[in-house]
């Protein structure tokens, strides 16, 4: 029986690789995320940019020792034995260097491709259990409402099998993270507070402490603690808006963003005048002292993994500045 990378590598720091990075940038954007000491780099899959799967097998190929994450492969958008033979096949190339994210997808986005189903949190679960199984050598379950690959058997299969962990964000999706996946990725912004209440809802389903927890947060180091979080602001435009109500719900001023957002034109004109003491808290941001102590903050709260998404207009010259962050480790 092949092992299962379950044990969470706790207080590491990746980056996120940008969706609108020019193509050209991509594999020397992951070369310089390792070379600079960066524990991990996150392909990202959104409709109509990259394929998480297509970007991953070149990041891995291209580097020699960080580890490459997927976020998020939506559940309905792969057959599930296919999206299994994928990840097997990654994972028997490169042992111990991958990380599968799986979530339900945007509900526009997959509405628009005809893959929304009328229980995203049915089909998650159904999915996840399934792919878990297969990419271990075991045979898939039972068919079920929406997944349905009974008796169907991997015969190359990875000696470490990758973690998936649940891209969600409702506390029902979350409980279901720990049910069946090897732990969560919260998307950006992942405050500590979110990060805790997060857990909280892991926890509900069994003992959260095995679990990971991965993190995105918008990000900007600079010596210049406002010009960080200037440049840190456009990264935080949509946070008002309500798809991330799960991500604000538990933050102290959840009530006084709401209603500053209301005050706003739109979300560019929210993200330029929320108080400074805000995008403080909903970004990794300012001086490499005060990023350290937000990282070290989301550690603290429960995140096993850190991950900077790099603001600004050139992400490739960020990367150098957020790796300033790195040393001391917080």
């Amino acid at each position: 029986m092949p092992e299962t990378d379950a044990t969470p590598a706790r207080g590491r720091v990746g980056v996120l690789l940008p969706r609108d990075l020019p193509v050209r940038d991509v594999l020397p954007y992951a070369r310089r995320a390792e070379e600079l000491g960066f524990d991990q780099v996150w392909v990202v899959e959104d409709l109509g940019w990259r394929g998480g799967l297509a970007q991953a097998g070149p990041v891995l190929a291209s580097t020699a020792s960080i580890t490459v994450g997927i976020g998020i492969m939506p559940a309905g958008a792969r057959n599930v034995c296919f999206a299994a033979m994928e990840l097997a096949t990654l994972a028997q190339l490169y042992p111990g260097r991958l990380i599968t994210g799986i979530g339900h997808g945007m509900p526009d986005w997959m509405r628009q491709a005809g893959a929304w189903p009328a229980s995203p949190l049915t089909l998650i679960k159904e999915y996840t259990t399934a792919l878990r199984l297969l990419m271990r050598g075991e045979p898939g379950p039972a068919g079920g409402r929406y997944v349905r690959c009974e008796g169907v058997l991997l015969t190359e299969t990875p000696d470490i099998v990758p973690p998936v962990v649940l891209g969600v964000r409702g506390p029902k999706s979350q409980a279901a993270a720990g049910e069946v996946a090897d732990g969560l990725l919260l998307a950006e912004p992942a405050a500590p507070a979110y990060i805790a209440a997060s857990r909280r809802h892991l926890g509900s389903a069994r003992d959260p402490s095995g679990l990971e927890v991965v993190t995105y947060d918008a990000a900007a180091v600079d010596d210049d603690a406002d010009a960080a979080l200037a440049r840190v602001r456009d990264g935080l435009a949509a946070v008002g808006e309500p798809d991330w109500a799960a991500h604000i719900d538990p933050l102290p001023f959840a009530a006084q963003l709401r209603e500053h957002r209301a005050a706003c034109a739109d979300p560019q004109q929210f993200a330029q005048t929320m108080p400074a003491a805000w995008v403080r808290q909903l970004s990794i941001a300012g001086t490499p002292g005060q990023a350290r102590e937000a990282i070290a903050a989301r550690h603290a709260a429960g995140a096993t993994s850190v991950v900077l998404a790099p603001t600004g207009p050139d992400a490739l010259t960020s990367l150098g500045s957020l790796a300033r962050a790195l040393a001391p480790r917080p």
